[in-house]
């Protein structure tokens, strides 16, 4: 579980190093853009390959359950994740009304994407995992409106809809393939 943690904090914490603008340039300014984003990806990076690897330690070694998940949760999860995925997919979409209305479409995938597994997995090291990216996006978000950034202008629907409702349910559908070979567990 010690990876774990690890892992979140590196790389929750350089996240939020980019929500504190002042320290942020200030060490732009110091180092350089190139050598920043350079920083910024491989601490990234290493806190990712910790938490993957951290929580697969935890549930091969010491799998701690904590409550158990009525099954009608798990339903819930699997139309929840269908949503995180296109919001997920309108993030990176031409503008559209989607991307229009989350304003932060990457951030209301991941929330939506966090509380799934909550609902769907009752043991300690979920908790922890999802709990910690939740409480990361909605602080993101927060921050992000007090910076004054309004998001994605709102607009009517557009191919950039079309392709983020494609794009996300295929890698919906897909994950139900790749979900046991990257994460070793069955979605179903």
């Amino acid at each position: 579980m010690t990876m774990l943690i690890a892992g979140l904090v590196l790389f929750l914490g350089i996240h939020t190093f980019t929500t504190l603008r002042e320290p942020r340039a200030a060490l732009i300014g110091s180092i350089g853009e190139g050598p920043y984003k350079g920083l910024y990806s491989l601490v990234s990076a290493a806190g990712l390959v910790l938490i993957v690897w951290g929580f697969g330690r935890y549930r091969a070694d010491g799998y701690i359950p904590v409550w158990d998940p009525p099954v009608g949760l798990r339903h819930l999860t699997l139309l929840l994740m269908w949503f995180s995925f296109v919001a997920l997919a309108a993030a990176y979409a031409p503008p559209g009304k989607i991307k229009g209305l989350l304003r932060h479409p990457m951030l209301v995938g991941v929330k939506i994407w966090a509380l799934a597994h909550l609902l769907a997995n009752g043991d300690l090291g979920s908790l922890i995992l999802f709990g910690t990216l939740l409480a990361w996006a909605v602080y993101d978000r927060i921050a992000v409106k007090r910076r004054g950034d309004p998001g994605a202008p709102r607009s009517g629907f557009t191919a950039g809809d079309a392709i983020a409702v494609v794009v996300g349910s295929i890698a919906y559908g897909a994950m139900f393939w790749l979900h046991p070979w990257l994460i070793g567990v069955p979605i179903a």
